[in-house]
């Protein structure tokens, strides 16, 4: 199968893509990071994946809307799209600038949708597809320091679970994943209240699972059109408590 994995330079991302390239997909790869990018397309050769790879910045609404539709009018057979590309957010609502706000939220809302308002009709043309979002357990409930995030990751649920089930019937499935604490950069890229990097690795983070595990479970929900996955430790109670004793 052809399958496209933004956010693929590095993580969650990186690691779906080198598992995938042992069981030949044609993998399409993007990621504002050229250079770790080209190292991760080398990888997934040397497993004897087809690899291409594409620069995205999800910040730039434009650059978003030609890189897609490049992509489709030389990949009219993509049936998996794997949505990963986000930032996080480390500081409090009062603080943040509006326009940090605004960037948390067209990298990790809009532009996803505008891709996959670009991509579906070729699923719908090909009568099959699936779709793959990273949310976030704080895309259930909010959290501190993250309101922006939260708020980017609760539309998300919002959107992708209506277009999973206006689509159902199309042969085309969305998972929504909700990791907890995976070790990644997700932190160390987080932006500040005035859009600086945080530049620290959590504590939580760097105690969590490895992204390879967090990739295995991803594409196992997507291969088997799961609806909603939560991967991670102890830190999904949260979840649950959230729903059952919000009180707490």
């Amino acid at each position: 199968r052809k399958v496209w994995i933004s956010g693929a330079s590095s993580g969650i991302g990186k690691a779906m893509a080198l598992m995938l390239s042992k069981y030949n997909a044609k993998l399409i790869l993007t990621s504002e990071n050229i250079s770790a990018l080209n190292e991760v397309k080398k990888e997934c050769e040397s497993f004897g994946a087809e690899c291409e790879v594409y620069l995205l910045d999800l910040g730039l609404e434009e650059q978003v809307k030609t890189v897609t539709n490049k992509i489709i009018n030389e990949n009219y057979d993509l049936s998996v799209l794997i949505l990963n590309s986000g930032i996080s957010q480390r500081a409090y609502a009062i603080d943040t600038d509006y326009e940090v706000h605004k960037k948390l939220m067209q990298i990790n809302f809009h532009s996803n949708v505008l891709i996959t308002k670009l991509v579906l009709p070729i699923m719908l043309i090909n009568k099959e597809g699936y779709i793959g979002v990273t949310s976030s357990i704080s895309g259930k409930f909010g959290f501190h320091l993250r309101s922006s995030y939260a708020a980017s990751k609760h539309a998300l649920h919002g959107y992708f679970e209506s277009v999973g089930l206006e689509n159902s019937r199309n042969n085309i499935s969305v998972t929504i994943v909700c990791p907890g604490r995976v070790q990644t950069s997700i932190s160390v890229n987080a932006l500040e209240a005035d859009g600086r990097a945080y530049g620290k690795m959590d504590e939580g983070q760097a105690q969590g699972i490895t992204a390879e595990k967090c990739a295995f479970q991803y594409l196992e929900a997507i291969e088997n059109r799961k609806k909603e996955k939560l991967i991670g430790g102890k830190e999904l109670l949260m979840v649950y408590f959230k729903r059952f004793f919000p009180f707490i």
